[in-house]
């Protein structure tokens, strides 16, 4: 679903294992960037919706000799939490509902798994 973060959009996406997965979510599973620890869900930042200036910052990209030079590269997401892969974060319900304001998706990308 789309929504709009300090006046940007942003791709988000409610964690759910019954709720409908928009098409970036379904690659990232497909992917490995995202994948279910019993009820958390484990998520490679760096890998959602790429970005080198974020992957700089957050010190996620790899070294000369091949090894990843950050840390904070995982995180975990809990059920009803919010991922927002455009801005790389997992918002809790409550902050969600305060920072973000939610669009209508008109896309007929999203499909229920």
């Amino acid at each position: 679903m789309k929504a709009l973060y300090k006046g940007h959009p942003a791709d988000v996406w409610q964690i759910s294992r019954t709720n409908v997965r928009p098409d970036w979510v379904k690659l990232a599973f497909a992917e490995h960037y995202l994948y279910w620890l019993d009820n958390h869900l484990c998520i490679l930042i760096s890998g959602l919706k790429p970005s080198m200036t974020k992957n700089l910052k957050l010190g996620a990209v790899g070294t000369i000799g091949g090894g990843f030079a950050g840390y904070d590269m995982y995180t975990v997401g809990y059920l009803g939490d919010f991922l927002d892969a455009t801005n790389h974060r997992v918002i809790s319900k409550k902050t969600f509902s305060k920072k973000y304001q939610l669009l209508k998706d008109t896309s007929a990308s999203q499909t229920e798994i």
